[in-house]
């Protein structure tokens, strides 16, 4: 990471400010659990209380719990909290008018509400001030973060600015409630915004359109895109000169590049096949990744907290330069205990080949494995884990070794994804996941599936593409599939003779220096063997690291 270099930002000292409405909640609670609401000494950590049938009421804190009485929850209690509510929509999920308080049912087989969760709803005045010059500049931001990190809120204050301060027509496309809570009237945290409530989740893609055609706005707030028709929208919305200001979940910004759902978003990306002299000239694959068409929106925001954020100022710029390896510009925001903004520029290099099976995070400047973890050692008794005392002796030949592969599209039909991905992680192979079938190089599925030819399998064999069935979801399964895809069954048998040929030199080296010799990480088979070759020359030997790079040192015992 470059050194940072401080940027111009307007200095704000404006104060947040927190709404709660913690009264209106404790009014539709049982009159026995008021009286402990009301005491509490920090109202302002409660996150929500906890009501189950045959159990305490508990409210629960930031940092603790509580128990409200000491009597357990009865039938009449959770009705009675029930009749003061709105009603219940298809999700389980309630409020209370003109709050932005959220009321979650537990049922049971024949229906009946046996469990409420009441979650505080708070409106945070200010919250804004620390990405306001971006929203009002008419780009589009997207706000991402993880689920509990404060998008929603966020975003109510974003609304309420535009349409209040900025005197724009702002319409809220509001799921379940949560940006501007229950009830006809939308809660004062939005201001003079509009709110187009959404019956069903199912059906915020139709209302975002909707929105956009009878209502004329200048600007929708949405909340939580998270499939591939509320995607769409979010781009016709755009090409018809909207700006959208919306919320996603996720951590960084890579993590959208490999989301295959929602990474239309920032402009989608495909494989393409370069010419010859083109590859030539940028010194790259034939097969690369491009970015497929302009993003929906122009601006980033990775929320790490509430008061730190990283910001993306050109969506498209930042992509393809990720995608061909070249620094990158990010912005780093933090809000200090005196409310003044801070923000530091940094230039970013990238690692020169982000996989797919890697997370970048630009914050840090470094591919961080999802593997990465502390290093076990196993199998036999031998000296304390240390680093490889010879670190490049064997790794600069087998980086060598490598060979390049172009990356291959898999449509996992039937297949565990999450053990695709592990997969292709302990294989080292370039496969990306796809829910687009004409997108696929090959389809992988179960043996289950195959024999009953459901559409998408029909389809691939119209289209020609190439099927590869298994016969379960069991990680060796699919980890032979991949091998299969990849061709590499036919070098298998190879490495193993190699790493067998170098563990005798190392054994031979180490009786003759007794130094210890760690060998280049191999699968648990070949590392059985390799400790029967110590074994029979006396000599000890361990495991260390964690699969799939555990290798074995050999020692004098």
């Amino acid at each position: 990471m470059n050194e940072p270099a401080a940027v111009g930002l307007p200095s704000t000292q404006a104060e947040i400010q927190v709404t709660d409405d913690i009264s209106e909640l404790v009014r539709v609670m049982p009159p026995r659990i008021r009286g402990p609401l009301e005491a509490l000494s920090d109202p302002a950590d409660l996150l929500e209380i906890v009501l189950d049938l045959g159990r305490k009421p508990e409210a629960r804190f930031l940092t603790r719990e509580a128990i409200l009485d000491d009597a357990d929850l009865t039938a009449d209690d959770i009705a009675f909290v029930v009749s003061r509510l709105g009603a219940f929509t298809a999700d389980n999920r309630a409020g209370i008018p003109r709050t932005l308080h959220r009321i979650s049912a537990i049922r049971n087989r024949a229906g009946d509400v046996v469990g409420l969760t009441c979650r505080i709803g708070r409106a945070v005045f200010g919250t804004i001030e620390i990405i306001r010059d971006l929203v009002e500049t008419g780009k589009s931001p997207l706000l991402l973060g993880s689920p509990g990190v404060g998008k929603t809120t966020l975003l109510r204050d974003v609304a309420r600015v535009l349409a209040d301060e900025s005197r724009k027509r702002v319409i809220v496309v509001d799921t379940s409630n949560e940006i501007a809570g229950d009830g006809d009237i939308p809660h004062a945290g939005i201001g003079r915004a509009r709110r187009m409530q959404v019956p069903s989740s199912t059906d915020q893609h139709k209302v975002m359109i909707e929105a956009v055609e009878n209502h004329m706005p200048e600007v929708i707030v949405i909340d939580e895109i998270g499939t591939e028709l509320e995607a769409a929208a979010a781009r016709t919305i755009a090409e018809r000169g909207v700006q959208l200001v919306g919320t996603a979940h996720g951590n960084t910004l890579t993590n959208l590049m490999q989301n295959p759902t929602l990474s239309d978003l920032i402009g989608g990306i495909q494989s393409v096949t370069l010419s010859d002299e083109e590859a030539r000239r940028r010194r790259s694959q034939k097969s690369v990744l491009e970015r497929k068409a302009p993003p929906t929106f122009q601006v980033l925001v990775e929320i790490k907290g509430w008061h730190h954020m990283i910001v993306h100022h050109e969506v498209s710029e930042t992509i393809d330069n990720l995608l061909r390896g070249r620094p990158i510009a990010v912005e780093e925001r933090k809000r200090g205990d005196d409310n003044s903004i801070q923000a530091t520029s940094n230039v970013i290099t990238p690692p020169k080949s982000v996989r797919a099976q890697e997370l970048w995070d630009p914050l840090q400047g470094e591919a961080r494995q999802r593997r990465a973890g502390p290093a076990m050692p196993d199998e036999r008794v031998g000296p304390p884990p240390q680093a490889p005392l010879f670190p490049d002796r064997w790794q600069e030949d087998e980086v060598a070794a490598q060979p390049q592969r172009d990356p291959i599209t898999i449509f996992p039909f039937g297949v565990s994804r999450k053990r695709l991905e592990d997969g292709a992680r302990q294989l080292g192979v370039p496969a990306w996941m796809t829910e687009n079938l004409d997108a696929a190089d090959v389809i992988l599925t179960l043996k289950s599936y195959y024999r009953q030819r459901t559409g998408p399998l029909r389809q691939a064999e119209e289209k020609q593409i190439p099927i590869f069935v298994l016969r379960s979801n069991a990680q060796s399964q699919i980890n032979q599939g991949l091998a299969s895809i990849f061709d590499l069954n036919a070098r298998r048998a190879d490495h193993d003779v190699e790493d067998l040929r170098l563990a005798e030199a190392a054994v031979q080296e180490t009786l003759q220096t007794s130094h210890p010799i760690d060998l280049p990480p191999a699968n648990a088979y070949i590392r059985r063997l390799q400790h029967e070759l110590a074994q029979k020359f006396k000599l000890g030997s361990r495991s260390y690291g964690k699969e799939p790079n555990r290798w074995v040192r050999i020692h004098k015992p």
